[in-house]
């Protein structure tokens, strides 16, 4: 049967030539083809016969037209060794001849496709590597398989088939993978060897081009199916990614976590992979875990749960633990990585004690606990409140994990408990693998949409049951019942009114030494008005005042007793600015001042230079007709004099204008009252923020109030625009920004590159860029480092809004003739 095939494809590669006609040629082919089919087929043939039947498939291409029969020539393509067919169209597609174009050779590999000779080649390159074939041919083959789409479009540029779109190639691809996988299984089943390497390694490089989404949507279904009772579909799955090569071992890992329905049915499709494998343990250990955080929750609870569904890997869910409460209580991690990294990594760690079996807490508690200490300072030292808020929660679930028997920690800071809250306390319940909610009937989850919340503590449980009175407990609480009693009438009772103050002096009396709680509160709730209609008293107190109020502390709870407060001082600080304001500044950098007393300084410095800044509204709205009455003669008035302003009235009531004439409040132009006092808000507070105290360190521990400051002189500078000062701020704070650039607390940068937005915006354009030109040009390759490397997402958008600025100033004054 070979030399019958040997000499049909050396007869027909003669009928080819240049002397062949058409008649023979034909008759040649169906020689070979009727050779072939009665020696098995092609994958019958030797090596001897495949090389023959090349170069047989190389004249075929390029033959003149007449001497190639249509039925004939296609049928030995896609009748002949697929590998062979396969890179010879391709060979013709690169370097198509008269005889055959690119459109009729992607014709051929289209029909190649479709009549399933794919699951042929990917097949007979299974059987080649168990019989060690060469590896550069292998290679070779691989990458005309996973590339066939960018061959094709880049040849036809943009007129190739649809087929050979990557959304629809691949999918086929991941069809022809589960063929030649059922061919493996039958041969298994038979007694005989078969590779599967080949097939991984075609897996392995179409995820690696990242087509995991097409590929693997196809083949994970179907491996859903096939491993749920069989063993050997089992054993294929997981020898199916384990000879995936090292360099592709990422993308398909990743593929799996992302597309698998659950953490056990990942755990059927991989088997024990991370412990074999060490690539794919890095991967599945620190990468996902540890160097990426742009994962879902549902694919942390995929590959930790993988981690927990067998004895062997439980081990490696330990060590993710202790690498990631390490992670989560390293300073320099919380500082330098962005907040939706803190959020993945504390999703983690939830969902792997959520995992933990008694013995094993156990064993790792105190280890635990030490690193949940370190982490909580951590978070709350960080000046962004979602890491602090997200430190409480992490350290809560944490206790409430390990401390099954003992107090568990409860911060008495209350945050918001939102859906995020919610959705990381859930984390910490293990969902059963094969446990589905039932669905409620629509009126019933009206009705309790409570009721499937799984995060309800036991003890609260119990509190609740406990909660309802039985009927015979009513009955006992009513026998002892004082309703024979008969109550007082105080229906009449009115409640006594302190009468507030109605001088500043006597206001300072009362909050220094006053007993009297209810005058206390009268006063501290009448003294804003009270300074606002008194501003000649108020300045001669205005120091005094100022200060009394810095130090004031809650003598009763009173609502909203920090903003009464706070207004009280805004308004002592713009009825006397320069005197209030250079006593504040000066109370800053002092001694035995507590860090919110120094915040409460810069906002009050804040909100001081807003109200100044704004100007003040002196008009008076005009009447409108609809609203108001028709003007009417009074009785006994003289009507004969003011009849034309009595018409005009009713003419204007009665008339509807349409955006004409004024508008309806009229502002009376007014000064800029804080440009005269600017200097005095903020240079005091740039001067001295280098010197550390004994009790205070800006540079140092205390950057939270650093940041407040940086944010504070952003708003001064920003408030400051049309000043005389302005410039001469710009200056400074530019100089101030420049050596705090590298601090490493984000919010701290934030404010910096805030700073310098003010300073863009505030500054007049022409004095930027004659006065500060150096300055400009250190700043903008600042901000460009900042764009490209810094790991705050908010920072490097703020450096890009400046970047920005300063291109639109730059073209603004191009445009400015000379």
């Amino acid at each position: 049967m070979a030399a019958a095939v040997a000499r049909a494809l050396k007869e027909a590669a003669a009928a080819l030539g240049p002397d062949g006609d058409g008649t023979e040629a034909g008759a040649a082919l169906g020689a070979v083809r009727a050779a072939l089919a009665a020696a098995g087929g092609s994958a019958a043939l030797g090596e001897r016969e495949r090389a023959l039947f090349g170069t047989f498939l190389r004249s075929l291409a390029r033959a003149p037209r007449a001497a190639r029969p249509e039925g004939e020539w296609r049928s030995c393509f896609l009748e002949g060794p697929p590998s062979l067919a396969l890179c010879i169209l391709l060979e013709a597609l690169a370097s198509p001849g008269p005889s055959f174009p690119a459109g009729e050779v992607a014709d051929v590999l289209e029909q190649f496709l479709r009549e399933g000779r794919l699951a042929a080649l990917l097949w007979e390159g299974c059987q080649q590597q168990a019989q060690a074939g060469s590896p550069a041919l292998q290679e070779a083959l691989l990458n005309k398989i996973v590339c066939l789409p960018d061959h094709v479009g880049n040849k036809l540029q943009g007129k190739n088939p649809p087929v050979f779109f990557p959304q629809n190639y691949f999918p086929l691809l991941g069809d022809a993978i589960i063929q030649v996988l059922q061919k493996i299984s039958d041969s298994l089943r038979g007694g005989l060897d078969c590779s599967i390497s080949f097939v991984s390694h075609v897996l392995g490089k179409a995820c690696l081009q990242g087509r995991q989404k097409e590929i693997l949507g196809v083949l994970i279904p179907c491996l859903v199916d096939l491993t749920k009772s069989d063993c050997i579909w089992q054993r294929m799955c997981w020898r199916l990614v384990e000879c995936v090569p090292d360099r592709w071992m990422e993308a398909v890992v990743l593929g799996f976590v992302q597309r698998a329905p659950g953490a056990d049915v990942l755990s059927r499709l991989l088997g024990n992979l991370v412990v074999k494998n060490k690539k794919a343990q890095f991967v599945v250990t620190q990468k996902l875990l540890l160097l990426q955080y742009g994962h879902t929750t549902a694919v942390l609870q995929n590959l930790l749960g993988y981690l927990a569904l067998d004895g062997l890997r439980r081990a490696l869910l330990i060590k993710v633990l202790q690498e990631l409460l390490e992670t989560w209580g390293s300073s320099s991690a919380v500082k330098h990585s962005p907040p939706e990294q803190q959020q993945y990594i504390s999703k983690a760690i939830l969902i792997c004690l959520s995992h933990l079996k008694e013995p094993e807490i156990e064993s790792c508690r105190q280890e635990v606990l030490t690193s949940m200490m370190e982490g909580v300072k951590c978070h709350l030292d960080s000046n962004l409140p979602q890491i602090r808020r997200l430190g409480m929660i992490v350290a809560e679930s944490i206790s409430l994990k390990i401390n099954t028997d003992g107090p568990v920690l409860k911060f008495q800071v209350k945050y918001e408990e939102d859906d995020e809250t919610r959705a990381l306390k859930s984390l910490l319940v293990q969902t059963p693998p094969f446990c589905v909610a039932p669905s409620l009937p629509d009126d019933d989850r009206n009705e309790k949409p409570d009721a499937a919340l799984p995060w309800v503590l036991e003890g609260d449980e119990k509190a609740c049951a406990a909660a309802p009175v039985t009927p015979e407990e009513e009955s006992d609480a009513e026998l002892d019942s004082d309703d024979d009693l008969i109550p007082y009438d105080m229906s009449e009772d009115r409640e006594l009114k302190t009468k507030a103050p109605v001088y500043i002096r006597e206001c300072i009396e009362v909050l220094t030494g006053s007993e009297d709680v209810d005058k206390w509160e009268a006063t501290i709730k009448a003294l804003e008005s009270l300074v606002r209609k008194n501003p000649a008293a108020t300045r001669e107190v205005s120091v005094e005042l100022a200060k009394i109020l810095l130090h004031l502390e809650e003598k009763t709870c009173i609502e909203g007793f920090v903003e009464l407060r706070q207004r009280a001082q805004v308004a002592v600080l713009t009825t006397d600015p320069i005197p209030v304001a250079k006593y504040l500044t000066s109370q800053f950098y002092s001694l035995n001042y507590s860090l919110c007393q120094r915040t409460d300084i810069l906002d009050t410095l804040v909100l001081a230079a807003q109200e100044l800044s704004c100007p003040k509204s002196r008009g008076k709205a005009e009447h409108s007709g609809a609203q108001n009455p028709c003007t009417q003669l009074l009785p006994g008035s003289d009507s004969s004099k003011d009849w034309r302003r009595i018409v005009d009235e009713r003419i204007k009531s009665k008339t509807r204008r349409f955006a004409t004439g004024k508008s309806r409040v009229e502002l009376a132009s007014s000064p800029n009252e804080f440009s005269s006092v600017a200097g005095h808000f903020f240079f005091p507070l740039i001067q001295h923020f280098d010197r550390p105290l004994t009790t205070f360190d800006l540079l140092g521990e205390d950057h939270f109030v650093l940041g407040r400051l940086v944010h504070a002189l952003a708003s001064l500078m920003y408030l400051a625009v049309n000043t005389v000062a302005a410039t001469a701020m710009g200056k400074a704070l530019l100089e101030f920004v420049w050596a705090l650039r590298f601090h490493t607390d984000s919010y701290v940068r934030q404010g910096l590159l805030s700073c310098v937005s003010s300073v863009l915006l505030s500054v007049p354009a022409e004095h930027l860029l004659e006065d500060m030109t150096e300055e400009l040009l250190e700043t903008q390759s600042w901000l460009g480092d900042v764009v490209e490397k810094d790991p705050d997402g908010d920072c490097r958008r703020l450096a890009l809004q400046n970047l920005l600025l300063m291109e639109n100033l730059k073209n603004k004054l191009q445009t400015v003739p000379s």
